[in-house]
């Protein structure tokens, strides 16, 4: 394991606490029968305590040591969003190993490349069809001891002698607790602040995936930095929905809530996530991108569905809203009359779009992980809802800048977190410095040493610079950086961002390196796209069909030209394809947050995109 050496700055403490493990066991103790998640069991919500999240953790650290687990080893859980997760997370840590998530979206030889590179003799599973993977790919993990499953369903006569269920594993680490009621306590009082909290895979677009050492001490300044930017109260409800792999909702979900004791509802599925977001209605909520996207496709459906008056309704309280925002923005008086349309705006329209959507005790709404429309902002904050833009990566251990409800910079990506130093390389690269900074690739110096400038400052690889307030802009990839045949240098991002605050877009990738023109491989809304066709008795068979549908394509070609007339000649599209293959998570073109990799969509639709030139 490569470290960068910033571990070794001044120690960074919570409540007196150097680790997140000691934190977490103080909190158990403190909050005892407390609720600290609910999930849902035959469709009827379930809560368990901070006392149950103690003893489950403590039940797995103590039988992975009875099987033979040790120290500094990386163990990999591999199951959708669950309390169960989170056991095995604090579990792990606090016998000094290592918790490392594998998306559920993985192939079999994807899982096994994880379990090699990382060393995992240890592996958690959701059920029968995430344990099929490994039985598929088990010659290629020959050092895996024992593979753990959380759901008997499906499962009843499999049996295996290097398979294990949950509620077996729990009884075997039950029985070491109470042979050694000590044990677990002092294990977790060897762990230090620079030993690795977790291990957290990058997507690897460019590559195959690297495991990002965080750091307890990473963890400690996050909590930190959150108490005065996104502020959780102890009294919050969250709603666990993006997966656990991911930094940023291992950070939202897992981290902040034990610094502050606040609840934790975990989603039924990446499917129901709209549903548990309306029956919880939490207190914050953090999505990417195309959660936002999506919220505001179907609000503008309900719009379209709507009699003439309804629309109507909806149009003025949206204009009512948006008068303030501008006039925020504007930093101009905002008159008494408009204070009062806005009132009543809200009482009468907003106020029930935000319980439609479960967001009416939403006090700060969070979005990060790729570039946002600043369109999409402001539309949010017109109908009352306080959506805050970050900037984060793996490697800065979820958050290195964001905006917060009460200094609200669209636009930017907000301040830096403090203590974390930024600067702007000569070629424009953000760089950045400090204690949120990670530990390095797992095994892999080389490439930990690439990733860090001669002076030691981290290489994002994104392009932005810093205002005159302090508030960092990003302006793209440095990677994404279209060079023309011209020489022009355009940076796609903000083209695409246009693109996709329609409610008929789902992604876009603008094409153009070392060509005359700009053009666009197009994703489409798949449900609001088919309600446009269905609504003007347009055939089609299948989404394929869909994406060829004269009246589709000049329904995106329209949004095309209304896109390119806010950007100079040079910078707009000159023509588009649409991709006619309906893309999900499964799919190697997306991540798991469900960007497009643009690398795999110009190889895998070169033809498409020889096509416009």
């Amino acid at each position: 394991m490569a470290m960068t050496g910033t571990e070794m700055q001044a120690p960074i403490t919570v409540e007196g606490c150097d680790t997140v493990v000691a934190l977490w066991a103080k909190r158990c103790a403190a909050l005892g029968d407390q609720i600290a998640h609910r999930e849902k069991t035959l469709g009827i919500w379930q809560a368990y305590s901070w006392r149950d999240y103690f003893k489950g953790a403590r039940a797995v650290g103590l039988a992975l040591e009875a099987l033979g687990f040790k120290r500094g080893e990386v163990v990999q859980i591999l199951s959708e969003d669950r309390r169960e997760w989170l056991y095995c997370d604090l579990g792990i840590a606090a016998m000094g190993g290592v918790p490392s998530g594998v998306y559920t979206t993985d192939s079999a030889s994807q899982l096994a490349y994880l379990m090699t590179d990382s060393g995992a003799r240890f592996l958690f599973v959701e059920n029968d069809e995430q344990l099929d993977k490994f039985l598929e790919a088990r010659d290629q993990m020959p050092d895996v001891a024992k593979v753990i499953v959380f759901d008997r369903d499906g499962l009843a006569a499999f049996s295996d002698p290097q398979v294990m269920f949950w509620d077996d594993f729990l009884a075997l680490g039950v029985a070491q607790a109470t042979a050694d009621p000590k044990r677990f306590d002092a294990a977790l009082q060897q762990v230090k602040p620079e030993d690795p909290r977790m291990l957290i895979y990058t997507s690897g677009t460019t590559g195959p995936p690297k495991g990002a050492i965080i750091t307890h001490r990473n963890i400690l300044f996050q909590m930190n930095a959150s108490r005065t930017t996104l502020r959780f109260e102890p009294t919050d409800e969250l709603l666990c929905f993006l997966p656990l792999c991911h930094v940023l909702e291992r950070l939202i979900s897992v981290e902040l809530p034990i610094l502050v004791g606040c609840k934790v509802n975990f989603a039924e599925s990446p499917e129901t996530v709209f549903d548990n977001l309306r029956e919880v209605s939490p207190h914050t909520f953090t999505g990417v991108p195309r959660i936002w996207e999506k919220i505001y496709s179907r609000l503008a459906i309900m719009r379209g569905e709507a009699g003439w008056l309804g629309r109507m309704a909806f149009d003025w309280a949206v204009a009512a809203g948006m008068a303030k925002v501008e006039a925020d923005q504007e930093d101009r008086a905002f008159g008494p009359l408009a204070r009062i349309n806005l009132a009543l705006a809200d009482l009468l329209v907003l106020r029930n779009l935000r319980d439609l959507i479960g967001l009416a005790r939403t006090r700060r709404c969070a979005t990060g992980a790729a570039p946002i429309s600043p369109e999409l902002l402001r539309w949010f904050s017109a109908i009352g809802v306080n959506l805050c833009e970050g900037f984060g990566m793996t490697e800065t251990a979820g958050v290195a800048s964001v905006n917060t409800v009460d200094d609200n910079h669209m636009g930017t990506v907000g301040a830096p977190l403090p203590g974390l130093q930024v600067r702007i390389a000569e070629n424009g690269e953000i760089q950045l410095h400090g204690p949120a900074i990670f530990g390095g690739y797992w095994n892999k110096p080389g490439k930990t040493a690439e990733t860090f400038s001669e002076d030691g400052w981290l290489r994002t690889g994104d392009m932005g610079r810093v205002n005159n307030q302090g508030r960092l802009i990003i302006t793209g990839r440095l990677k994404d950086i279209i060079i023309t045949a011209g020489g022009k240098n355009i940076t796609p991002a903000e083209i695409e961002s246009r693109l996709k605050f329609s409610p008929y877009v789902s992604d876009a990738v603008v094409i153009g390196d070392r060509r005359k023109y700009l053009t666009c491989l197009i994703m489409i809304d798949q449900e609001n796209v088919e309600r446009f066709a269905q609504e003007r008795q347009i055939p089609f068979s299948d989404f394929a069909s869909l994406t060829r549908a004269p009246e589709v394509v000049a329904l995106i070609g329209d949004l095309v030209r209304q896109v390119n007339g806010e950007f100079a000649q040079v910078e707009q599209i000159k023509d588009f394809r649409l991709i006619d293959i309906l893309l999900t998570a499964e799919d190697e073109e997306l991540t798991p947050t469900m960007k497009l990799k643009r690398n795999y969509v110009n190889q895998r639709h070169a033809a498409l995109i020889d096509s416009m030139y």
